[in-house]
């Protein structure tokens, strides 16, 4: 029987020939992960369980990254009961501040998710992995707390979906692009619990960094997964991070879908979503009149060192608008120590803008960058919902890191274009 490399990789973790969508099963778990936020109540309910021990301490992490450093003493709280639960269980993977990163980024980095895997994480944007080739996705913390205790859990699995993309991309459209794209076209539910499969000459071509933003973002979409058969790219990336064995899938040519999606993108330029939903895609070109208060350049979707790469190469003998504040965040540590080796966050600091110790903070309304009633800020990260970044009435504008970077040097939506330009 001919499969989706989602139903591979489920099929082969349940230990059946086959699986089919719509079918419930229950498969073991190659890694779980919580945050700040969700694993306490994970915690919680791992306690009224009566369970005494996680299923293996090896497999598990433990991140705080949302409210960190902690903003109050409510988070303090959070934080301290992920630190008491890591020693209790002897947790190998808790990561404190100082050598914590947004988890979505550390956990690749680390090598503690692999090609192949069966992950899941009470965080939505725990599809990122799919990059890998990896059968990851967000659980509720109950759903977490179960896994911790059996290291099990369970699916229905769901129907694929392929996206092909062709042609070649133009300057500064990148994997932030590709997916904004994807998501104007089918619409915040068009994958509603199905594998979004990326695949085509396009996404062969694509770094790990775009690949990552473009799986992170399945869930704009309502998917379950978001996934890249690996290649060697994928490799490459792996071979050196690694801590265990790992399997590659990929989909069989003659697998079933529910839909097959074709786009030719070599005239696409850089998208923007506008408030406020991440279908609500408009040219970057189609903007230029939209002032803007605030630009944050990070989070797990964008926060990596290719994403501040391209900011920095914007911002370079440039300064960030008067009356615009730019808040840059590597996503963690190894990030950060890089972008400094390469003097990035010296050219971010002489632009006038702020260089924060990794966090998701702002993503998600947390701290390090909150909206006041009125305001508009341009951000690399994934959601722009009514109030996600503060005030119900600021807006928040989604675009690639180039994007975002040349509004904070002209104090609008702009083109990368425009601000090179001029140099």
């Amino acid at each position: 029987m001919s499969l989706t490399i989602a139903e591979k990789i489920l099929a082969a973790h349940a230990q059946a020939g086959a699986v089919v969508p719509g079918e419930l099963i229950e498969v073991p778990i190659d890694f779980a992960l919580g945050n700040d936020i969700t694993a306490p109540l994970a915690i919680e309910a791992f306690r009224e369980a009566g369970a005494q021990r996680v299923f293996d301490s090896e497999r598990i992490a433990l991140i705080p990254d949302h409210f960190v450093p902690n903003k109050d003493i409510a988070s303090a709280i959070q934080v301290k009961m992920l630190r008491d639960f890591a020693r209790e269980q002897n947790l190998r993977h808790f990561y404190e501040v100082g050598r914590m990163g947004i988890e979505h980024a550390l956990l690749p980095e680390l090598g503690l998710v692999l090609p192949g895997d069966v992950v899941i994480g009470a965080d939505s944007h725990t599809c990122t992995y799919g990059a890998l080739g990896a059968f990851a996705t967000g659980v509720g913390s109950t759903d977490l707390a179960a896994a911790m205790i059996t290291g099990k859990t369970w699916f229905k699995v769901p129907s694929s979906v392929k996206f092909v993309f062709r042609g070649k991309r133009r300057p500064w459209v990148g994997g932030k692009d590709l997916i904004l794209h994807v998501i104007g076209q089918i619409g915040v539910d068009g994958a509603r619990y199905q594998a979004m499969e990326f695949t085509g000459e396009v996404i062969d071509a694509l770094p790990m960094a775009d690949r990552f933003t473009m799986s992170n973002m399945a869930i704009e979409a309502g998917a379950k997964v978001g996934l890249i058969a690996p290649d060697q790219t994928t490799l490459d990336y792996v071979k050196e991070r690694a801590k265990r064995p790992y399997q590659c899938y990929r989909s069989d040519p003659d697998a079933r879908y529910e839909a097959v999606h074709e786009w030719d993108i070599s005239q696409l330029e850089p998208v923007v979503a506008l408030p406020h939903a991440p279908e609500n895609v408009r040219s970057v070109t189609e903007l230029s009149h939209i002032r803007i208060d605030q630009v944050v350049v990070g989070s797990c979707t964008n926060g990596r060192l290719e994403d501040l790469q391209q900011a920095a190469a914007i911002l370079k003998g440039k300064k960030v608008a008067p009356e615009v504040r730019c808040v840059i965040i590597p996503a963690t540590q190894a990030i950060y120590q890089e972008a400094l080796r390469q003097g990035l966050i010296e050219v971010f600091v002489q632009a006038e803008a702020a260089v924060s110790t990794p966090t998701c903070g702002p993503c998600l309304g947390g701290h390090m960058g909150i909206l006041a009633p009125g305001e508009r800020a341009v951000a690399t990260t994934n959601r722009n919902f009514k109030g996600r970044m503060g005030h119900t009435e600021s807006e928040v504008y989604l675009a690639n890191p180039a994007v975002a970077a040349a509004s904070a040097v002209l104090g609008r939506i702009a083109h990368p274009d425009e601000v090179m330009t001029q140099q």
